[in-house]
């Protein structure tokens, strides 16, 4: 259940220093400018009370209680998500809580701008930690999280996206292991086979417009044929092939990764797909 922090059970004006704050109207007839207008006026306030005493508490829940509308707001964007929404607003009311404890007005930035940073990566982290689609094994359920949490880290210091490299050196591991981790994540999620289509709902459920011959299947032979052709690649090629088609890396990211230029990454992959492709040929 959303936690309730009744702040409106008490009466300001019993409390000490709090008998001039402005009356609040039931917190479900607050518009967004008023809320804005009151919880400036109430962070005022809290900066000069202390902590843990009855004036403090009802001061930071009635903040939290004017500022539950930025919850419902970002939980919104995660609805098509399995989880139910009462869940997601209770792991965004954590987020706003901890937004409120942080905010100073002295940044003079405004409290929403401020805060749906932290209750949106409030709900990420609950889905990022929580859920996940297919079994995968517990070493790589921790390895996700920790390049998820190294990968917003460099991201945020290099602004920009990390390369492997840089998740290798930074979490101690090798290239392999961040190329697996990476992989490991497609299992997180899943669509189910109920889903309707966002665009056009005439076409029907997933399973609907599943169930047809699959095509693909005759490629099994050149997938199984294709293994011992890859493991006789010089080990750059196997890289180059392992972070294109499993790391789902760009041809400058991978250039950028082996310090080559774009343009020999293209004229490498291409050599070994026609090298393979030949082979493939061959013994067929």
């Amino acid at each position: 259940m959303t936690p309730r922090l009744d702040a409106q059970t008490e009466d300001p004006a019993d409390l000490e220093g709090l008998a001039d704050l402005p009356d609040i109207p039931p917190f479900d007839e607050v518009g967004p400018v008023d809320a804005r207008a009151l919880s400036k006026t109430l962070f005022s306030r809290l900066e000069t009370l202390e902590e843990g005493t009855p004036e403090y508490s009802y001061v930071r829940n009635t903040l939290v209680e004017l500022n539950l509308a930025l919850v419902k707001f970002a939980a919104a964007r995660f609805r098509s998500r399995s989880e139910p929404m009462e869940d997601i607003i209770q792991v965004g009311t954590i987020g706003l809580i901890k937004a409120i404890d942080r905010f100073e007005l002295s940044r003079g930035v405004e409290f929403p701008t401020f805060a749906m940073p932290t209750i949106i990566g409030e709900i990420k982290r609950f889905f990022r930690d929580t859920s996940w689609s297919v079994r995968v094994p517990r070493r790589l359920q921790e390895l996700r999280l920790d390049l998820a949490k190294a990968g917003d880290e460099l991201a945020q210091k290099l602004d920009r996206s990390p390369t492997v490299a840089e998740l290798a050196d930074r979490l101690d591991l090798t290239r392999e292991e961040v190329v697996e981790g990476m992989a490991a994540s497609n299992a997180y999620t899943a669509s189910s086979l109920d889903a309707q289509p966002e665009e056009d709902d005439s076409e029907g459920a997933l399973a609907d417009r599943i169930g047809y011959e699959d095509h693909g299947l005759e490629g099994i032979e050149y997938v199984e044929s294709l293994k011992p052709l890859i493991a006789s690649l010089p080990a750059r090629d196997r890289q180059i092939l392992s972070l294109r088609f499993v790391g789902n890396l760009t041809q400058s990211e991978i250039g950028e990764e082996l310090g080559i230029s774009q343009m020999h990454v293209s004229r490498l992959l291409s050599r070994t797909l026609t090298r393979l492709r030949r082979g493939l040929l061959t013994e067929s």
